[in-house]
This record gives C-alpha cells, structure tokens and sequence, in this order.
C-alpha cells in the first residue's frame, strides 16, 4: 500500500513574497522558452465547472499507468483555497486509481502551493507526498503557483486579499515550473513525460491582474485540450471558446465533453469539419460521496485514446518544425537572399509572432519555441503589441465574415470609407483631400507618379483639354527629379525613380534606364559636439561664413527661421542651376522625395572617411538612409519643394516607411514645414497585419483626371484595392498609435512619441572602436561599422556573425551590408529598447569583424 504523509508548513505572507520576489528576479534574465522535449498541454474550459480536472486527472492517470513515466500537473491561478485545490484533487484521485489498477506500481507524488495570499497563510499549507522516489517509481508532480482564499474571479480575489500578480509574474513562474519539468525528466524518454497546465474558469476568464487567460498566457502558445459542455447550451459555449483559442492562434488538439444526453458532440464535430477529435465522457455521478474510482475505469480507454492523441500531435509538431528548414531551402526562393551564401542551420523557423517578439523554433542544445524580439519590425511593416494583435485579428475576422471582399469601382463600404477619414484627418490633415487605396509601398509610388505626370501635363498644356476624349497620340518624355541613394520600391516604374543602385544594374534590371535628375544633396552630422553640414560638389559658397554651416544645437536645424539664411540662397542658387542646366526634350514632371526612409546601398566616401558620433533626444532628423543613414538637411527639402512649387513641378513624399510614427512624428510635414502635393503609405499602416496602401492627393492633383471621357480618369487598379480587412486593420492601427490611452509613448501635447533609446548607451554606441556613427530617432536606432574595401556597402558580410550572436541573445536582426539596425514599434517600452541596446553594446565588445 501507500504510504501517505501530511507535511504542514505554516508561513507567513511577507516571509513569502520576499521569496516569491527572489525567485522571480532570478527568473527576468531568463527568455520565456517554452520546451519541447517533452508534451506540454493547457486544459482550457468553455465555462467554469465543465470538468477540466476530471480530464487533468484522467489524462494524469492513463500516462502513469507506464513504468517509469512521470506527470506534471501545474494549476497557475486557483481561488477558494485550500477548501477547494484542484492540484489535490488530482493527486488523491490519481493515487487511488492507480493502487486500485495496480496496487504494486510504485507511485511518487507530490503536492506543492508556491504563493499563497495574506487570507490564505492563516491557515495550514498542506503539501503532500505520497510514496517514495525509489528505483521504477513513476511520479505525479502537482503544483498551485498561486492561491486565494475566496472562491471568486481571481481578479476579485488578487484586488481583495492583497496578493496582486502582474501577468509577468505568472508568466515568469510558469516558466520556471516547466524547467523543473525539463531537469526532473532529463533522462526520460518524450513519451514517459507529460506537463499539462490547467486554466481557472472559462477560455476567457479573467486572470489575476484582469487580463483574460486567452491572452495572458499567450506569449507561450501551448497546444490545448477544450473540455467542452454536454449540457443544454453548451454547444455555443464550446464553439465560441474554441473561436477564442483559435482567433489568438492556439492549435486545439481534442474538444473532451460530459455526456448529458443531448448529443452536443454531433454539432461539434460539425463545426469543425472533422478535423478535431471530440471525445464524449459518459455521465459524472453527481452524489458528493461518490469517489468516482468506477467513473474514472469506465472512461480508461476514452483517456488512453486522448493521450495518443496528445503524443500524435506532439510528435507530429516536432517533425515539421525539424523538416521545415531543408523543405524551405527546396522550394522557397527568398527575396534579397543568395541562397548559396545561406549557412547550415541559417534558416529560422517561426512557429509563431506574439506582439514584438517571435516565436522561434531552436534546437541546438534542447529544443525550444524561444522569444526573439523582432527587431527589424519585419520589414518595417510591425507595431503592434500583443493587445493590439488581438484588436487587429478580431477587427479582421469581423470585416471577413461580413464582407470577405467586395469590388471597389463606384462602391463604398464602411472600412474603406472609415480609413480614408481617419488618414484625411492625420497625415493628410491640412493639404489632402483624396486617398487612392493599392496593396503595398512600390505600387503607392506607381499611382503617385502615374498622379503627378498628368497634373504637370495639365499645367503645363502638354494634353488636350479636358473635353476632349482622347489624345493625339503624341508624347513628351517625363522624368523624375530625385536625390541620389534614394529608394521607391522594386516594380519598374518605382525603380525608374532612382539613381543607379545595386537594385538597378543589369543584374537586376536590364530594363533600367534612370529616368531622372538625381541631385546629391548636403548632409547633416555631428562632430566634436558641433552640428555641421556636408556639402557636396557643385555647392558654392561664395563669402558664406562658417557660423552659417555650423549649428550649436540639433533646433538650430530645424528652426524655420533659417529659410532666410544664406545658405538657403546657396541652396536655392544650386537648385536652379541644376533645372536649368537640365537640357533635352525630357521634362521634369514631378519631384519625389523619401524624408525619412531607411535603406543602404552605398555610402558616401566623404562620410566614412569621417568619424563623428551623434544622438537625438526629443527631435527628429530626417534621413535618407539609402545613403548609409544620410541625414538630409531639412532646409534643402524646403528649399527643393519651393523650387520645384515655383515651376509647377508635383511634389511626392514617400512615407511608405516614415509613416505613422516611424521617426516620432505622425508624419514627416510636422518637421520639414512643408507639404506634398501627393504622398504614398504603407507598411505601418495596417500594423502590418496585412497589406494596404494609399496615396494621398490634393483636390488639384485630382481635378487634372476629370472629364467628359473615361479615358481621361486615373486607369490603374488592383484586384485588391481597399481591401475590407485591410482598411479595417488601418483604421483601428491608425488610431491606436496616436492615442494615449492606448500607447503610453504617446506625450502629453500629442505631437511626438517620447525618446525609446536611453541617450546615454547610444553615445557610448557612437564612441565604441567598431562603430562608424550611429542614427537613434523615433523607433529606429541605427549604426554603422567601420568597414573597408569589400566589407562595406550592401554586399557586404561584415556583420553576420554579429547579428547571429544577438539572434542568440533573443535579438533578430539583418544587417544591410555593414550597416545594422535596430527598429522597434510606437508602442514598444523604452524599457525593452534599453535591453535591446545594452544586449547590441554587449556584443559589440565580442566583435571583430575582420574574423567574418
């Protein structure tokens, strides 16, 4: 028989949270990696009292019966204790079946409550064992991480008892609880171990800070079991927390039901196709005296079929994410990848994205589904936490059911018309007054240049008027007044918009031709605690003093008084000279402009020949990072978009990337005091959620398309074009950002997102001996290595082991040439982007890059 002994333990409330609070701070250095050498489930319910610890405790019981074996049974939140105690229902209940079974199996058990509230601690912790840790002894470990007295929400009950627990914490602990499960089955076989996690209440019960349990314990994404309701109702019930669970990306294994006789499971298995097992239960016996020991051996094949069914679907997991690498070197083909250049083990599987982190898949020393921050903001298309994930696949789950997609072309529907309203009244606040919906960045710029060559033809009466419906057939070559290192994206009319790149040789494009006036234009950096410019070849100066090119402060730059200064008139000089001295056929039609877009191709030897360093606090500067973070000087593009307004030449901004509070600010006119006549978005837009562009226009933009004929309109589609979910996403995104309930970023004046990077480590950055210069504005932080020969410029792999050494540290980075850089969303804490520096600071002290 069993030998059973009590344990009582009385501790007090303060002695246990001062040890709560070291076990936890030894715990925030550790990623949050959910393992995966053994089977790990949560038992999730529809509804409170469904019966999720008479499946615990079945499924408990059914892996025992090995020899061997070990199960972990891990109750996060339990209220009502210790009168009710999940954790030792399970362990009385399996120890009983067991003996019964097999009254000559040898069973360790354990049963443990690690926090407990002030109302609780009055009372006798009871901690049981049951049998010894002998040789072939299989084990039940059963553990309460946290307990009220109440028998409440545990939201009421954390509020009430003085035991308040931040989902961090929860976190923090379960995750310490599934490495005592990795050390205490070391030298066990995956199928002699099993964890499962079992939830308080429904799917979408509140946990103890509020949260609902669905989402607080995302970041993990455990597989999970749904014990449905057999009774009347529970058929809706089951199928809405099944949407819960699946709407926030969980993989439901098995749906386990009571038997009431209604036949619920018939609906259910409707539901779902088939392709979720629904097991029935027979009837629970509901007399209080009742040990339930006949129960439990009338549902022994029933519980044995829903562990096979666990251990299939772990099994099966673990094979695709180990096949998934090689299948996705076989027939995947990468964009802006050499696939000959890719490393053994270089390919990262993500398993799945919670907020700002992926879920990585890493199985070097043990497998794990590990956090990595994301930060490149996956292509610069990312910004929303976890909440807003949520927000987002709900508000597009709703625009799908009710619209799937519908044609655009003379229709309207609310998303769209919603989107176009809220951009009108931020980004277009003051100058635009019309958005044309595409699918992505490079087609923004196709509409928008395709929108300033007709405005420019208009002006300047090179197509018939208006009345007429068709053209002549003659032509006048249109071209692009650009700056060079700019980029527009990678469909060939966007491409033609550049100067000469490595995206535009022949490599690339054969097609290429260039067709624009590229200017080169003056650079703003600092340098021995002065702010200085760089002029480039072609600026003269004439009797400019140098206090009229060097600045004392970083407002300096930005203060509009300096439109009156000389060297606004240098600028304007060199501006004209390059339209006039422009000769040929060809007419400038537009001008475009990426303020603020972050790209590397090349670097301008003048600048890397220099080494300053440079931070930004409260301000913005505009770059173009095409140039290896070239920081145009703002007056230069007031001074080019005056110009250019003088001759009636259209202005483009390209804000696909600087958009929606990329730099800090909603939108690039706030810091460069002048506005577009187009401008084109994309990428943060929708959170990045799905694709969605738009490009802005004036009335007088969309007037030179009015007409008699239809051939006069603007004739440019996609299938796509304003998507319901698309639309749906940006106008919850939209919003989201820029308020401050939502994102705490926001300041007070509602203006600018507060400094994300700690101004102290980005000045050491820029001091370090490996380092260039360094750009930290809004939610970018940018740095360049010092790099010579063929280990600068974009084809560079000067920086590889660097960034593989921070995706280690929970860091993902790519670099572009020598050039690397960190980017997090508007909403990201400066909490986590000082982590994020510190960890690239780190690395940087390791690095030597001529050992790449």
């Amino acid at each position: 028989m069993f030998r059973f002994s009590s344990l009582f333990l009385s501790r007090r409330h303060n002695h246990l949270r001062r040890h709560s609070l070291r076990h936890l701070s030894s715990l925030t250095s550790q990623p949050l990696e959910l393992p995966l050498s053994f089977p790990t489930y949560f038992i999730w319910g529809s509804n409170t009292g469904v019966g999720k610890t008479l499946v615990s405790a079945g499924i408990a019981a059914s892996t025992l019966l090995s020899p061997h074996s070990q199960f972990h049974y891990l109750k996060p939140v339990q209220t009502g204790f210790p009168s009710d105690s999940d954790s030792r229902f399970v362990i009385d209940k399996v120890a009983q079946l067991l003996f019964l079974r097999n009254p000559h199996t040898p069973l360790f058990a354990s049963h443990s409550v690690l926090n407990v509230s002030p109302a609780v601690t009055e009372r006798s912790i009871e901690n049981h064992e049951i049998g010894e840790q002998g040789f072939g002894a299989s084990k039940l470990i059963c553990k309460t991480l946290y307990a009220w007295e109440e028998a409440v929400s545990p939201h009421l009950a954390a509020e009430r008892e003085g035991l308040e627990v931040k989902d961090s914490t929860v976190l923090e602990t379960l995750h310490s609880c599934f490495r005592d499960v990795v050390g205490s089955g070391a030298d066990k076989e995956r199928s002699e171990i099993m964890c499962v996690v079992e939830t308080a209440g429904g799917v979408a019960s509140p946990g103890p800070s509020g949260s609902l349990q669905c989402d607080l314990y995302r970041p993990f994404r455990v597989p999970a079991i749904l014990v449905g309701d057999g009774r009347l109702g529970g058929i809706s019930g089951t199928i809405s927390a099944y949407e819960s669970l699946t709407l926030r990306g969980y993989d439901v294994v098995a749906v386990v039901l009571e038997d009431h006789g209604l036949l619920n499971e018939g609906p259910l298995m409707s539901y779902t196709r088939n392709k979720v097992p629904v097991l029935v239960l027979p009837p629970v016996p509901k007399d209080p005296s009742n040990d339930l020991m006949e129960w439990f051996e009338g549902c022994h094949s029933l519980f044995s079929n829903l562990k096979e069914i666990m251990h299939s679907a772990y099994f099966e997991r673990i094979k695709k994410l180990h096949e998934m690498p090689k299948k996705a070197r076989d027939i995947i083909w990468w964009p802006f990848t050499q696939h000959k250049l890719v490393p053994d083990g270089g390919v990262t599987v993500i398993d799945s994205r919670c907020g700002e982190n992926f879920a990585v898949f890493k199985a070097q020393d043990a497998e794990v589904i590990a956090p990595v921050f994301d930060a490149c903001a996956s292509w610069w298309t990312q910004g929303p936490d976890a909440v807003l994930q949520t927000e987002l696949a709900r508000e597009m789950g709703y625009a799908a059911a009710r619209y799937g997609h519908v044609m655009f072309p003379e229709n309207v529907h609310e998303p769209a018309l919603n989107c176009a309203e809220v951009m009108l009244e931020g980004v277009g606040k003051g100058w635009a007054s019309r958005v044309y919906f595409s699918d992505n960045g490079s087609t923004a710029i196709e509409i928008a240049l395709k929108m300033a060559f007709r405005k420019f033809s208009v002006d300047h009466g090179l197509i018939p008027n208006s009345h007429e419906d068709t053209t002549d057939g003659s032509s006048t070559d249109l071209l692009v007044l650009a700056l060079l290192r700019s980029y527009h994206g990678d469909t060939l009319g966007a491409m033609e918009a550049q100067a000469p790149s490595a995206y535009t040789g022949f490599l690339q494009q054969p097609w290429y031709t260039g067709r624009g006036l590229f200017l080169d234009p003056p650079s703003v950096f600092m340098r021995n605690n002065k702010w200085m410019l760089s002029l480039p070849q072609g600026f003269h100066f004439g009797n400019l003093k140098l206090d009229s090119i060097t600045f004392a402060s970083h407002e300096e730059i930005f203060h509009k008084g300096r439109d009156k200064s000389k060297l606004a008139a240098v600028y304007s000089s060199y501006i004209s000279k390059q339209l006039s001295g422009f000769k040929g056929s060809a007419n400038i039609g537009a001008l475009i402009m990426e303020p603020g877009k972050i790209f590397y191709v090349t670097f301008l030897s003048q600048l890397i020949k220099c080494h300053f360093s440079f931070t930004l606090s409260s301000f913005v500067f505009i770059i173009q990072g095409s140039g290896g973070m070239h920081m145009v000087d703002p007056l230069f593009q007031r001074v080019l978009v005056n110009e250019c307004r003088s001759r009636k030449i259209p202005v483009i901004f390209d804000e696909v990337f600087t958009g929606f509070w990329r730099l800090g600010v909603e939108t690039v006119v706030e810091l460069i005091h002048c506005v577009p006549d187009i401008a084109c978005f994309g990428k943060l837009m929708t959170g990045g959620i799905i694709p969605l562009a738009a490009t802005l226009a004036t009335n007088a933009v969309f007037d030179s398309f009015i007409g008699d004929s239809k051939l006069k309109a603007l004739l440019h589609g996609h299938s796509y074009s304003a998507h319901p979910m698309g639309c749906m996403a940006a106008a919850k995104s939209i919003p989201w950002f820029k308020d401050p309930c939502s994102n705490p970023n926001i300041t007070s004046e509602g203006r600018f997102l507060r400094e994300l990077w700690d101004d102290k480590i980005v000045r050491q950055l820029s001091s370090h001996p490996a380092v260039q210069r360094v750009v930290a504005l809004g939610t970018l932080c940018a740095l360049e290595l010092k790099a010579e020969g063929s280990n600068a410029g974009y084809g560079s792999l000067y920086a590889r082991s660097l960034l593989q050494h921070l995706r280690e540290d929970g860091v993902y980075m790519r670099p572009i040439g020598n050039v690397i850089y960190l980017l997090c969303g508007p909403c990201t804490s400066p909490e986590i982007c000082h982590q994020l520096l510190l960890k690239l600071y780190k690395r940087l002290e390791d690095f030597d890059g001529i050992k790449n």
